[in-house]
């Protein structure tokens, strides 16, 4: 019997490509050949305008789901972070890989780090979440909003446009471009995006094959820890049209789970969570429940909260 040829979805983008290629390398040799696919999303064709204003995260994954749906492929890789927490019942998330560099990074032109940049230095991001921190903890600076990839970003920053980049470092350490970067952003104050660094495998839920395939790349920590960061987002919205920050980090010194929540919204102060503890679920629950009392989260029934954790966790 001939082996199956896995075509695999992936964005054009050079870092969508890169991102699926280590994929598609760990899925070969586990002697699953792979063809990739290139589509079109809707985020890669629109670059004059905010992300928050193009309707969130699927901007990023629509196609490569429909592309999933119509079975033109049978695995599609994103950025986690990009996925949005609801997908559609025909889907399922067969994957989570290991972490790259969960945390923020910064490109500067004139200066060895956001601190040394003078008073009205512009820095650009895409990102609300980003921008609402750097407001937080760099009032001194002018926070912009840039769109495009890291070749257009870097162009603009060379041109004077920008004196700084913020960008996730996970980008920039597979594109082989890590030597770029001035400064790595603390998490305990610049809170990665649920999911960050990691990627997400997607495939159709009743293709069992697909999904024994991707399993070859899921990684149990880096599910775990993104499904509590995910359940945050979800409480919240599950969009990025408000500013939403969640980490969670195994401490193997300690034997116990880190979780640090972030979030804005509603017209009401900003909220810093920390937890840490054995049971992640509860850890997150928790602070969605600190979020609610903050007034930035909607209260919702624990038995529909129970169930979202059950719909975006995955298999344990």
């Amino acid at each position: 019997m001939a082996t199956r040829l896995w075509r695999v979805g992936t964005r054009a983008s050079p870092l969508a490509r890169a991102q699926t290629q280590w994929v598609a390398d760990r899925l070969e040799a586990e002697g699953a050949p792979v063809e990739l696919v290139l589509i079109e999303a809707e985020g890669d064709r629109r670059l004059d305008r905010p992300l928050d204003e193009l309707g969130g995260r699927g901007v990023f994954t629509a196609a490569l789901e429909e592309a999933l749906l119509q079975g033109r492929v049978d695995l599609a890789v994103h950025s986690l972070k990009d996925l949005p927490t609801r997908m559609p019942p025909a889907l399922c998330l067969a994957a989570v890989t290991a972490r790259e560099d969960p945390r923020d990074a910064v490109i500067v032109r004139g200066a060895s780090d956001l601190a040394g940049l003078p008073a009205g230095a512009r820095v650009g991001t895409s990102s609300l979440r980003r921008a609402a921190l750097l407001r937080l903890a760099h009032p001194e600076l002018a926070v912009a909003s840039v769109r495009g990839n890291l070749g257009t970003r870097l162009a603009k920053l060379a041109a004077g446009e920008y004196d700084a980049l913020v960008l996730a470092a996970a980008g920039l350490r597979r594109l082989g471009q890590a030597d770029v970067i001035a400064e790595y952003l603390d998490p305990s104050w610049m809170v990665p995006a649920p999911g960050q660094g990691a990627l997400a495998v997607e495939a159709r839920a009743g293709d069992t094959a697909a999904v024994r395939c991707a399993a070859a790349v899921d990684d149990p920590v880096a599910r775990q820890a993104t499904a509590a960061e995910r359940q945050v987002l979800d409480a919240l919205g599950g969009n990025c049209q408000i500013p939403v920050g969640a980490y969670a980090v195994w401490d193997e010194d300690r034997r116990e789970w880190a979780l640090q929540v972030f979030a804005a919204g509603g017209g009401r102060e900003p909220a810093r969570v920390s937890w840490r503890g054995m049971a992640l679920d509860m850890g997150a629950a928790w602070a969605i429940s600190e979020l609610v009392r903050a007034g930035i989260a909607p209260d919702v029934r624990p038995a529909a909260a129970a169930k979202t954790s059950q719909e975006i966790g995955g298999r344990s």
